[in-house]
């Protein structure tokens, strides 16, 4: 990467910055291939952030059908955590998984199941076959103590667990049918396919292991007994070890390092967060294989303005991916994206990917329960890993007294309503949108890797009223 004039003396965020389009030979945003090299196996660029209300199995599952990794927090027990990569690997690599109701269940369970997903439907099996589908429009205006037999749809569109996901969308087009519900041999459950969810399989690959399992992450914090939690990890098949801090460079995140590099890991370990080339050689040398980069820049977090400390993001990782890649490791751009541009500026400044946390929280996929708000809007509530929250999560086994003492130094936001986009409800909506960014980034700067666009990205400094120009109408963006 270069800037198009002198490298500026102050430090810059993403919104201060832009990229110019330069001779390109990429004819088409298709063949511009999203991969990431930094060992994950990733092949979106994309990691989703180890926030309790972001990072659940539903949100490992589906963000890694597309190529993208998801990192499960370091607060959930091991048990659940074994459970949670157990199931995500077991998924399908095409079909996504349907919720199942019994022919007796009640409307209010169906009303109650079908929000998790973003199709709005599910599908309604007995001796484990589908007999029907059961969408929100079947359950409008009929008695919550119906039973969803009574109310499904019964003409279902059935495909085989093997078909190819045109097929499925031709299928889908010629019955007029919102959903597609694949069986195998037997006739029995498999998953179930959109027509979109059929058009994106054609698109992404999914982030497989060498067991063709779907990959996810983990994380570990740098207190108690780190070497413990992360064996744990690994014998739960984790593909990624994330050690995680708010500040990372001290001696507790290298003590933690060197406890975890000491058991041999066959996976990469991520370790952070930091914000200087100084910060990025000590977890190097500690035994990072990736370093997080980012003090204070999410949307919930309250860092800088409880301490001051921080970095803008541009330049922090554009220092940070400097120093990683002359020692052959990479960076994790963590936090401070909010809009496609933001993805591909941290990737142009040499971020192998992009972690991503409150921007999918208001999504179907996302842990907590949708919620309306008085004028009828869908929201979920997230909430900061500093914030009081979290820390009574994460302290719920000390003391009375130790947690009334850490209560009175709590950083980040508690509780805030993430609205879901009535145009891009489910987290696949948004990948599409942020690789339909990227991918046209790389044409505008004739790269077809991401390497390429590290290497061929002209960079510029503008005001914010050049900021605002760039902005369309709609002020949502």
């Amino acid at each position: 990467m270069q800037f198009l004039d002198a490298r500026p003396s102050h430090d810059l965020t993403y919104d201060d910055v832009f990229m110019v389009p330069r001779h390109s030979a990429v004819g088409s945003r298709y063949d511009v291939d999203l991969a990431t090299s930094d060992g994950t196996g990733a092949t979106l660029p994309l990691v989703v952030a180890n926030m309790t209300a972001i990072a659940g199995k539903r949100m490992a599952e589906t963000v890694a059908r597309r190529g993208g990794i998801t990192v499960i927090p370091q607060d959930i027990p091991i048990p659940v955590v074994a459970d949670v990569v157990a199931w995500v690997k077991r998924r399908h690599h095409v079909f996504d998984t349907p919720i199942e109701l019994h022919p007796t269940q009640t409307v209010a369970e169906a009303l109650a199941l079908i929000p998790k997903r973003a199709h709005k439907a599910a599908v309604v099996v007995e001796d484990g076959m589908p007999v029907g589908v059961v969408s929100e429009a079947d359950c409008a205006d009929v008695d919550r103590f119906a039973q969803v037999g009574q109310v499904m749809n019964d003409a279902v569109v059935t495909v085989s667990a093997d078909a190819e996901p045109r097929e499925v969308y031709d299928a889908l087009e010629r019955a007029k049918a919102p959903l597609a519900v694949a069986v195998d041999s037997a006739g029995e459950l498999v998953g179930v396919l959109t027509a979109r969810g059929a058009l994106r399989a054609t698109l992404y690959t999914p982030a497989l292991d060498a067991s063709g399992g779907l990959r996810i992450a983990a994380a570990v914090g740098v207190n108690g007994d780190v070497a413990a939690r992360a064996r744990d990890l690994l014998r739960a098949g984790v593909d990624c070890l994330v050690v995680d801090t708010a500040h990372g460079h001290q001696d507790r995140m290298l003590d933690a390092l060197a406890a975890v590099r000491a058991l041999g890991p066959s996976v990469p370990v991520a370790a952070g967060n930091v914000v200087s080339a100084e910060g990025t050689r000590a977890l190097v040398e500690a035994g990072a294989d990736i370093v997080k980069v980012g003090v204070g820049p999410g949307a919930m977090c309250t860092t800088r303005m409880m301490t001051g400390v921080g970095r803008p993001q541009f330049s922090a990782v554009l220092e940070c991916a400097a120093a990683a890649r002359e020692l052959g490791k990479h960076v994790w751009a963590d936090g401070g994206v909010r809009h496609p541009r933001d993805v591909a500026l941290a990737l142009a400044a040499g971020a192998s990917a992009v972690m991503i946390g409150s921007w999918f929280a208001g999504t179907h996929e996302s842990p907590g329960d949708l919620m309306l708000d008085a004028e009828g809007r869908a929201y979920k509530v997230s909430f900061g890993m500093a914030s009081a929250r979290a820390v009574a999560h994460r302290t719920a086994g000390e003391s009375s007294y130790d947690r009334a003492r850490k209560s009175l130094y709590e950083e980040g936001i508690s509780s805030s309503r993430m609205y879901l986009d009535p145009q891009r409800p489910g987290v696949e909506d948004l990948i599409d949108q942020i690789c339909a960014g990227v991918r046209s980034a790389g044409t505008y700067a004739g790269a077809r890797t991401l390497a390429e666009l590290h290497e061929r990205a002209v960079i510029g400094v503008q005001s914010a009223a050049g900021f605002h120009e760039g902005r369309p109408l709609d002020r949502s963006w």
